[in-house]
C-alpha cells in the first residue's frame, strides 16, 4: 500500500532527512528550499506534508496512530534523522518511538509540553470559519486565524485537530530513546517547557534560537544547531 501523503524526496547522499511541518503549513513553507538545500551538506531529503496539509489528502478526525501510521508507511524502515516543528514536532516524538520507524537522531523544534488541541472549542472555531463570530477564548481564535489562511482547508484542518484532541499528547518518560535535540524560539511561549520534556528522555538537550514561534523557525541560528546536531 502507498502512504496518501505527499512527500517531496530530494535526492543527495548520506543519511536521509525527513522534515515535518507546523499546523496550517505545509512542507515547503515551512521547510523552504533557499533554506535548506545547502544547509545539510547534501544530505537526501524527504519534506512531508501532513495530512489536509498542502497537497496531502485530509484523513477526516482520524487518531494521532492513523496519521503516525500514514507517516511511517511513507518514510519507510530506513534508518533516517528526523526534524519536526510545531505540530510535526508532537507527532515525530511518538513516531520515533515506533518499531515500523528507524529514527537515528531526532530534532523538535517549537514542541509544547501540553496538548493545546484539546482546548480548542471546536464548535466556535468551525462557527468562525463559516463567517461567524470570532472565538472568545484567544487560543481558539488564533488557532480559527491560523487555519483561515489562503491555501488551507479550515473544515479539514479542524478536523485534524478533533481527531489528535481524542489522543492528547502525554509526554512521559516512555518517550524517544535516540539522541534528541529539542529547540525553542528565546520569545516562544509555546515552547517554554522544552527543558521538562528534556529531563523526561534518557539522551537529550535543549537550545534556543532568536525569535518568536514563526521566526525561529527560519533563524539562522536554528539550522546551525540542527546541522550541528545532526552531524553528530
Amino acid at each position: 500500500m502507498t502512504s496518501p501523503l505527499l512527500i517531496a524526496r530530494h535526492p543527495g547522499s548520506g543519511r536521509p532527512v525527513v522534515f515535518l511541518h507546523g499546523l496550517a503549513s505545509r512542507g515547503a513553507q515551512d521547510w523552504p528550499e533557499a533554506e535548506w538545500a545547502h544547509a545539510l551538506d547534501g544530505r537526501p531529503r524527504l519534506v512531508v506534508d501532513l495530512p489536509a496539509h498542502g497537497d496531502s489528502p485530509a484523513l477526516g478526525t482520524a487518531p494521532t496512530a492513523a496519521v503516525l501510521d500514514a507517516l511511517a508507511e511513507g518514510i519507510g524502515a530506513e534508518k533516517v534523522d528526523v526534524v519536526a516543528y510545531s505540530l510535526g514536532a508532537r507527532l515525530a516524538w511518538d513516531l520515533a518511538r515506533r518499531s515500523d520507524v528507524s529514527v537515528r537522531r531526532l530534532v523538535l523544534g517549537g514542541l509544547s509540553a501540553g496538548e493545546p488541541f484539546a482546548a480548542v472549542d471546536l464548535a466556535a472555531a468551525r462557527s468562525a470559519i463559516a463567517g461567524g463570530a470570532a472565538p472568545g477564548d484567544p487560543l481558539t481564535a488564533m488557532i480559527a486565524h491560523m487555519i483561515a489562511a489562503p491555501g488551507n482547508c479550515p473544515d479539514a484542518l479542524l478536523d485534524l485537530i478533533e481527531g489528535l484532541a481524542a489522543e492528547p499528547f502525554a509526554p512521559n518518560a516512555e518517550g524517544p530513546r535516540m539522541p534528541v535535540l529539542l529547540l525553542g524560539g528565546a520569545d516562544d511561549a509555546m515552547a517554554a517547557g522544552i527543558d521538562a520534556l528534556a529531563a523526561l528522555l534518557p539522551d537529550a538537550r535543549t537550545a534556543r534560537v532568536p525569535g518568536d514561534h514563526l521566526a525561529a523557525l527560519h533563524a539562522p541560528e536554528l539550522r546551525d544547531a540542527v546541522r550541528g546536531f545532526l552531524a553528530g
